[in-house]
């Protein structure tokens, strides 16, 4: 099979049902472990990019979140969230078939905090410098959770 056609021609068909154009291919020992197109537009959930929903099909399968073994084919450069995603799971590489260069004479998703042109900027500045508004409450309690995870997973 080809994998960057699978690709091209998921976006493809996922443009043509009113959906985005983007899409994801996990394959493993030279066959489709899970894919994906970008449902965004379709189920109103901005989480619902193409990448983030082959990993959640392919976690499944593969009963694990380590995509060890594994090549990811993206219609397009991963956004930040996505990005991060895919350092998450760790697959062998990622092949993508286009950059926001290339498409951007034809396609911009810019949001009120977030923009291509910003994002990886706005990332690197410490928490209190960024344009999203954050504010750090302290609790001792919350870092009580950790030591409950901690004393719960040494049990086993």
């Amino acid at each position: 099979m080809d994998f960057i056609q699978r690709t091209i021609d998921l976006a493809r068909d996922n443009v043509k049902n009113g959906g985005r154009p983007f899409a994801c291919v996990i394959v493993k020992d030279g066959r489709v472990l899970a894919e994906a197109v970008n449902q965004v537009a379709q189920s109103h959930d901005p989480t619902a990019h193409a990448e983030i929903l082959a990993i959640r099909e392919g976690s499944k399968k593969l009963g694990s979140e380590h995509f060890t073994g594994c090549d990811f084919y993206v219609l397009a450069h991963p956004c930040p969230m996505c990005l991060a995603a895919l350092y998450y799971c760790s697959p062998e590489r990622v092949i993508f078939l286009s950059t926001r260069e290339d498409y951007s004479a034809y396609y911009v998703d810019d949001r009120k905090y977030f923009t291509m042109d910003r994002f990886y900027g706005e990332f690197a500045k410490d928490w209190k410098n960024r344009a999203l508004p954050m504010e750090y409450k302290q609790s001792d309690e919350a870092i009580l959770v950790y030591r409950d995870w901690m004393y719960f997973n040494n049990m086993e």
